[in-house]
């Protein structure tokens, strides 16, 4: 299992969502990828998409308006 890390802190919808998507074409089964955002339209359209895809997800706010959203690939 390896860890990767996507910074998206002050970026709006759809950005985070397709820096995620090309970030996991590159990873394997069992990767996580862990998203930092503070844009909290990207907690809905990231979870949203990553139930869809078959992902494992979660997310927890570490402060006041900033998210990380962990991803597990799973497929």
């Amino acid at each position: 299992m390896v860890e990767y890390k996507l910074d998206c802190l002050y970026e709006a919808c759809p950005i985070p969502l397709l820096k995620a998507l090309k970030q996991l074409e590159k990873m394997k089964i069992g990767d996580i990828l862990i998203m930092h955002t503070d844009h909290n339209c990207s907690i809905v359209n990231v979870v949203e998409w990553t139930k869809k895809q078959g992902h494992y997800i979660d997310y927890v706010e570490i402060v006041e308006g900033e998210w990380e959203i962990y991803i597990e690939k799973a497929r």
